[in-house]
């Protein structure tokens, strides 16, 4: 009893990673400067318009650390922080003694919040400020709520869209009909559950998760889960029992035409590119021979064809277009943990490396018979 009573005051959320830490935190610094500049600019005193930036404080905290929440998303933000500061400004015109007026005020932002569909947390601590300072409400009028509060959020809301591009963090959250990385409005492999949206909501609503998770977040949960309980299935299996040994490999410096012509030779769907002696350098996917996401140069597809490349400029050997920061797994590990790393349609292939050179690869034609071997054993 009083070893469940300890843990549950302990920490909530996982072990924190430094990288997304650091992410986060640099995130925070820039919109809050570039916010704070911008409020700055537009207040007539300096002085007020450094203590009005304090909210969007825990507002930089949504949008940079937790930017996949519900709460944190541009219109909860932008609209509950722009609503609350309108509602305050009325109760400090409605009541005159600080008892009633500071929590009537972040109580009717709430009500507001949740009504609009708008709940963000920081706009209780926007309605606390106004009514801390009614005099300042006073003053500004209804214009406080649409400078520092509207234009600083919104401002916060821009950077964290630019920053969160950069940084390849995806915000706003994901909708559930985005198009996925084929160009198409089919979900990727990974994500086809046979649940509708509507059947996602409901599940959220039915454990009153909506506040903390989007739907597609969900469906990515689902997913991963099912994904990881059909790799426990595989049993012992290890990466070695079922990788390809006998390799065909490429040098940094063979030119595209040699490789196609491998592709075609052997219907392979990627080819490991090693230096002397078998060191690993990266892998070549044949959608980087047909001008895939990362490169588009049409010369490549007459390469295929055989013909020679219009462009000097276009990249003609194997170091310029491999992939080098792919997945790559020991020998050892079991199979269960490829399956997350080829289930959403980016990786062909897993080189296995062992030492810095490559001892075999795990290709999805292997994944798939050593799943079906284990399907029909079961």
């Amino acid at each position: 009893m009083i070893r469940r009573l300890v843990r549950s005051l302990g920490p909530a959320i996982p072990v924190g990673n430094p990288k997304e830490a650091l992410r986060a935190g640099l995130g925070a610094l820039i919109g809050l400067v570039v916010a704070g500049a911008f409020v700055l600019a537009a207040s007539a005193d300096v002085h007020l318009g450094l203590f009005l930036i304090a909210p969007f404080g825990a507002s930089a905290v949504l949008i940079f650390a937790v930017p996949s929440s519900p709460l944190a998303q541009p219109w909860s933000a932008v609209v509950g922080n722009t609503a609350s500061a309108f509602v305050a400004i009325a109760v400090c015109a409605a009541l005159s003694d600080p008892v009633l007026r500071i929590p009537g005020a972040v109580g009717a932002a709430i009500a507001i919040m949740i009504t609009l569909r708008a709940l963000h947390p920081p706009g209780g601590a926007v309605a606390m400020t106004v009514a801390m300072s009614p005099d300042l409400a006073q003053e500004s009028g209804l214009w406080f709520a649409l400078s520092p509060v509207a234009l600083g959020t919104a401002i916060l809301v821009v950077v964290g869209v630019l920053y969160g591009r950069a940084t390849g963090r995806h915000y706003p959250f994901r909708q559930f009909e985005q198009i996925n990385p084929q160009g198409t409005s089919d979900h990727v492999a990974s994500e086809r559950l046979g649940l509708s949206e509507d059947d996602l909501v409901n599940i959220l609503a039915r454990y009153r998760q909506s506040l903390n998770l989007g739907v597609e977040d969900l469906a990515r949960l689902i997913a991963a889960a099912e994904v990881t309980s059909a790799g426990q299935r595989t049993g012992n299996t290890k990466v070695s029992d079922i990788m390809s040994r006998d390799l065909i490999t490429v040098g940094p410096t063979t030119s595209l035409h040699d490789i196609a012509a491998l592709f075609l030779r052997h219907e392979f769907t990627a080819l490991p590119v090693v230096e002397a002696g078998g060191h690993f350098l990266g892998v070549i996917y044949q959608r980087h021979l047909l001008g895939g996401a990362r490169f588009r140069h049409p010369e490549w597809l007459e390469r295929i064809r055989g013909a020679r490349a219009q462009s000097s400029r276009a990249p003609s050997r194997a170091s310029q277009i491999m992939e080098q920061d792919g997945p790559t797994a020991s020998a050892d590990k079991p199979i269960a943990a490829l399956l997350p790393q080829m289930a959403d349609g980016k990786c062909d292939a897993v080189p296995v490396i062992s030492g810095g050179r490559i001892v075999g690869i795990v290709t999805r034609t292997d994944l798939i018979a050593a799943l079906s071997r284990s399907s029909l054993a079961n």
